[in-house]
């Protein structure tokens, strides 16, 4: 794995990761958005290829969901950081865990450039 290019879409996408507290979440396109970019899938890629050092649960599907496959590994973090959650349902038979983020209450949106200083 390379290292990526200071100013290259892999390094923005990491940096507004990192610049998500605790509780909170963005979507995937929220993320893509942030850059001034409509790539919502872009920023999944980089997230299954480098996201494994930042907080990657806190970039969800635009349902509340997170990240495919990853469901029973976000789970312990998002209770630990308060994150509001809907329909946390343990199935004693495979330990699964089926819930959302409640987005309304833990969306995060960080004011940038892209943003205006009105808003």
């Amino acid at each position: 794995m390379t290292t990526p290019e200071p100013d290259d879409f892999v390094s923005r996408v990491l940096g507004v990761v990192e610049s998500i507290p605790a509780g909170r979440v963005m979507t995937y396109g929220a993320v893509a958005a942030e850059l001034g970019s409509r790539a919502a899938r872009a920023v999944g890629q980089v997230m299954a290829r480098y996201g494994s050092d930042v907080a990657w649960w806190r970039v969800i599907r635009a349902g509340g969901h997170p990240p495919i496959g990853h469901e029973a590994q976000a789970l312990p973090h998002y209770e630990a950081e308060h994150t509001p959650l809907l329909c946390v349902v343990k199935d004693k038979a495979t330990t699964d865990a089926v819930y959302r983020v409640d987005y309304a209450a833990a969306r995060w949106a960080p004011r940038t450039k892209y943003q205006s200083a009105v808003d």
